[in-house]
């Protein structure tokens, strides 16, 4: 049996913990493993930052050089992430898509430590995050059209899962 949600959020550091938690949610009911959870929640939170600050480039809520703050509810650019989570039995698949600047160089940015903004002490480990966490990862991006973050996670019960469904 498939399963599916989608929301489309600002893009503020706001709803970094609003995403995570409504995919955290969604996938409840599997009983998935403390360290699945853990995985996922990260995983989700790494792509959804990588669309606010890179993205859209809305930096409130993240730190500034030299001290300024902003409020997280600030935004410079404006624009919306889109989740997207299916579940097919155990196999969670997630999108976080933007559609902020993209990327020039995706393996580059894939890279474990590349970092556009090391000024606001990011460090580079968003996507290695991911491709460790996860079953599965795929970034496709363009410049000026935005990213789309695919990730799979199977979610360890699928026998319990078969024989309930």
């Amino acid at each position: 049996m498939k399963n599916e949600m989608e929301i489309i959020f600002d893009a503020l550091s706001d709803n970094e913990g609003f995403a995570r938690i409504a995919v955290a949610a969604f996938i409840t009911h599997l009983n998935p493993t403390m360290e699945e959870m853990a995985d996922i929640k990260t995983a989700v939170s790494e792509a959804v930052t990588n669309s606010i600050i890179h993205g859209y480039e809305n930096l409130q809520g993240y730190g500034r050089p030299g001290g300024q703050e902003h409020r997280a509810c600030e935004k410079t650019n404006p624009g919306k992430v889109r989740l997207r989570c299916v579940l097919d039995k155990n196999i969670l698949h997630i999108e976080v898509i933007d559609n902020g600047k993209g990327i020039e160089n995706v393996e580059q940015a894939m890279e474990p430590l590349f970092t556009t903004k090391p000024e606001l002490e990011r460090s580079g480990m968003g996507f290695a995050f991911m491709e460790a966490f996860m079953d599965d990862l795929e970034v496709e991006s363009a410049p000026g059209q935005g990213t789309r973050v695919r990730m799979i996670k199977k979610i360890g019960v699928g026998g319990w899962i078969e024989h309930q469904c």
